[in-house]
């Protein structure tokens, strides 16, 4: 079924919810920092550092980007693959920075083992919790009913776009999570992300070599670019499972470079140690010369005779 389309792709929509989305994103974080903060913190701690603001920014310039004119425009109503890169933002670059942004305080604060929501949110937290959750709501969204209904019903595309957000940040907590002990082992997380990047097999396989039109929203006259329905279909699962795939695989890299760094680290140290306590000495009794072996040999004089 081919289904009209405006012809005036780039036409300027507004998105006022989106604009008043950010806003709040932003009072909320001024007020954690200068009303919460100060009474939360030591004196002399620093409430946040440049590194949670850096991060806060980027998360924040990348939700707007996803969110707002055109992206959302182009994605909800002409290429599918453009809705792909948009969950693509939302999943694996907003969550992990957002993250990051947040300091450990204000996370303890929120995730508290005393309040309700504290307890939920570790609960949801757990590998086990977060990965299969996460599994389950990228297999939904990518089902035909789930897909037109977002993009024909405003409330539910919004409300499919706070699911997937919300699974997402569950999902990260266990890789930058900024509570400590709710992060797993460097080893752990390369096995954790090495399953997150086989779960959009599927679903990037179903789209590109699926037969006909998977998606009756997106079946219309108005080509952006040029791009059929069948390339535009192929591309999503193109950037979802190379793009995406490679984007998990290089966290699990620096992961398992900061793995054998510390694993290295810690070696050398139990070597330096032995080295001490059977030796009495230090790391430096190690650079033996042969001027050191023929001092001894001649301070130790000639062998006596025998009678």
């Amino acid at each position: 079924m081919i289904l009209a389309a405006d012809t005036d792709i780039w036409r300027f929509q507004a998105h006022p919810e989106v604009w008043l989305l950010i806003a709040g994103a932003v009072v909320l974080a001024w007020y954690a920092v200068r009303v919460i903060g100060p009474n939360a913190v030591e004196p002399g701690t620093p409430i946040v550092t440049r590194r949670n603001k850096i991060a806060y920014v980027a998360a924040i310039g990348a939700l707007w980007v996803a969110s707002d004119w055109p992206m959302h425009d182009v994605s909800e109503e002409y290429l599918y693959s453009a809705h792909m890169i948009q969950h693509l933002m939302i999943t694996f670059i907003v969550p992990p920075l957002l993250l990051v942004a947040t300091p450990e305080w204000l996370a303890r604060l929120v995730m508290s083992s005393d309040g309700r929501a504290g307890v939920w949110i570790r609960r949801l937290s757990h590998p086990v919790a977060a990965g299969v959750t996460f599994k389950i709501v990228i297999a939904l969204t990518h089902l035909t009913y789930i897909v037109n209904t977002s993009v024909e019903v405003g409330p539910f595309h919004y409300a499919v776009h706070t699911v997937v957000f919300l699974a997402s940040m569950m999902m990260w907590i266990p890789v930058v999570g900024p509570v400590p002990e709710l992060r797993m082992g460097l080893a752990g997380q390369m096995v954790y992300l090495f399953l997150m990047s086989v779960i959009p097999t599927v679903p990037a396989g179903f789209l590109t070599f699926a037969d006909g039109v998977l998606y009756d929203a997106y079946d219309h006259n108005v080509r952006l670019w040029g791009i059929g329905i069948s390339a535009d279909q192929q591309l999503a699962g193109f950037f979802m499972k190379i793009i995406g795939g490679v984007y998990l695989w290089t966290w699990i890299i620096v992961r398992f470079y900061q793995w054998s760094n510390e694993t290295r680290g810690s070696t050398d140290l139990i070597l330096v140690t032995k080295d001490g306590q059977d030796g009495g000495g230090d790391a430096a009794d190690a650079d033996l010369t042969f001027e050191d072996v023929q001092a001894e040999f001649e301070a130790a004089g000639p062998a006596p005779s025998e009678a």
